[in-house]
């Protein structure tokens, strides 16, 4: 039986090698299809692995109040009303009226996103981010202060020059020394290092790591742009007095506001669980184009192998009638013609692949996303190949064996 078997697959190779064009665009149009669906895949999976390990960090004790809802919108268009900036005294306000046991306030703010930062003689590009924060900022942000201290009370309150840098601005300006306690300078203003974070990466085109946070009142006293939008973030000690956190937060700022009762919240309220939820949502249709496109371009190369399939029959008539009068059982010849399909579908299989992982590292590569072997796009690759395999071999093959010898070695 397995010298049968291992004379079959020779004879599909040599058949394969004999019909080289045929065979490379039947593999090539394969590949594509598989390509589309591993690499768009392959692609979205980096991007909701990145997404995810940037939130989950912050984990599902956090809500934020914000401007909108939402800041990622789902459907384009304008926004059926325009909600007022959150100012610096309603989220003073807001700190001191909101109550809730087990919880801490975060306030933040971004002065700037093209600030210059100097040592020295050493200084950055105009690209650094400097936030102004309070002393519960990196707590409630998931954020961990890899070398140094967080910021103290006494930091805040007595509104200290001191900062803590990102990675990559220890990695710059103050690469090669001790970053803790080194005099830095923003704006002309100079500050004592205290604290470098953890890396974070890019998102989205964003560096997390080329940053600066600074004490908040420092921070207003630098930047006074009019319309400045304060961002506040809850954290709740306990996960089970979420709800009844948010729902205080709720009202605590609806009063800030001078709401009526009748009025909708012109504000947003937001847990980092609900946007992951939102982004996923817009990632499905990432998954169900990929899908789409595969399916399409898959159905194609059914056509096209089934078709290379019956036109080998065809060119192959005496070689099966003499195969017959040899003695060759029905299955046998079946079985030949149905290895050279699975081959080629295999083969086409592993090419779109490859070139879909490659293609899914380059994007991740290029957006800054965490690029993990997608294991279950693979697993549906090969899957339909081989369902490819037999729906586009079945025909030929079972044609092949239909083949009256005599007939077939009549056949020129």
């Amino acid at each position: 039986m397995f010298p049968l078997f291992k004379e079959n697959i020779r004879i599909a190779f040599f058949s394969i090698k004999s019909q080289v064009l045929r065979t490379v665009l039947t593999v090539m149009i394969i590949a594509i299809g598989i390509t589309a669906l591993v690499g768009i895949l392959s692609a979205v999976s980096a991007l909701e692995n990145t997404i995810t390990s940037d939130f989950a960090s912050m984990g599902t004790n956090t809500f934020n109040l914000q401007r909108y809802d939402s800041q990622i919108r789902v459907n384009g268009g304008e926004r059926d009303r325009i909600n007022p900036i959150i100012s610096y005294r309603e989220v003073k306000e807001f700190r001191d009226n909101y109550l809730y046991p087990q919880t801490q306030v975060s306030i933040s703010f971004t002065g700037t996103s093209s600030a210059e930062l100097k040592y020295e003689s050493e200084k950055t590009d105009p690209e650094a981010s400097v936030l102004g924060v309070n002393e519960n900022y990196v707590t409630n942000s998931g954020l961990n202060v890899e070398e140094g201290r967080d910021f103290s009370i006494f930091d805040i309150e007595n509104n200290n020059n001191v900062a803590i840098i990102g990675a990559d601005v220890k990695n710059g300006i103050l690469e090669g020394v001790n970053p803790l306690d080194k005099i830095i300078s923003i704006r002309g203003v100079k500050f004592r290092v205290i604290g470098v974070l953890e890396s974070k990466g890019s998102t989205f085109g964003n560096n997390q790591d080329l940053r600066v946070l600074i004490p908040l009142q420092v921070a207003r006293s630098m930047f006074t742009n009019a319309n400045i939008n304060y961002n506040v973030s809850v954290r709740v000690e306990n996960q089970e007095m979420l709800e009844g956190a948010q729902d205080e937060a709720i009202i605590t700022f609806r009063n800030v506001r001078g709401l009526n009762p009748v009025e909708e919240n012109n504000f947003g309220i937001a847990k980092s669980d609900d946007l992951l939820n939102r982004i996923f949502s817009i990632t499905q249709y990432l998954n169900i184009a990929a899908w789409v496109i595969s399916i399409i371009t898959i159905f194609g190369s059914s056509i096209a192998l089934m078709n290379i399939m019956l036109v080998s029959v065809s060119e192959r008539t005496r070689e099966i009638g003499v195969r017959k009068a040899l003695g060759a059982k029905k299955n046998t010849i079946a079985f030949q013609f149905f290895m050279e399909t699975l081959i080629i579908g295999q083969m086409g299989g592993i090419i779109g692949i490859i070139l879909g992982i490659l293609i899914g590292l380059a994007v991740s590569t290029s957006v800054g996303f965490d690029f993990t072997t997608p294991w279950m796009a693979i697993i549906w690759a090969t899957a339909i190949t081989i369902i490819v395999a037999v729906l586009a071999g079945s025909y030929p093959a079972a044609k092949a064996a239909k083949q009256d010898p005599i007939e077939s070695l009549r056949y020129e």
